[in-house]
């Protein structure tokens, strides 16, 4: 097994507005790419969980064409919010990067 971030070429998350995070997965080759959709990993479920939102509110989106999957979630506080500890979302994707891909 190896983690996403030892898989992924690019591995980054960033506001998708103020109300949403968006994660976007880039894989060097299509092997990669289709290892880590395969594996039935990256799904509405495990993503809900390790962010701990609702799993209809969880959008992914796979890119066959480029080798990249994007992933939105609602954020648990509102962009610039007194709770906000990530303004600009880029910090997110850590408990992403840590999954385990068989």
């Amino acid at each position: 097994m190896n983690r996403l971030m030892d898989i992924a070429k690019v591995l980054r998350s960033k506001n998708a507005g103020p109300l949403q995070v968006t994660f976007d997965i880039i894989f060097e080759n299509k092997e990669s790419y289709k290892r880590v959709v395969s594996s039935g990993v990256i799904v509405e479920d495990e993503i809900a969980r390790i962010y701990e939102v609702d799993k209809n509110d969880v959008l992914i989106t796979e890119y066959d064409i480029i080798n990249s999957i994007k992933i939105t979630i609602p954020r648990k506080y509102v962009s610039g919010d007194l709770l906000d500890n990530d303004v600009y979302g880029c910090q997110q994707h850590v408990p992403l990067s840590n999954l385990l891909i068989p």
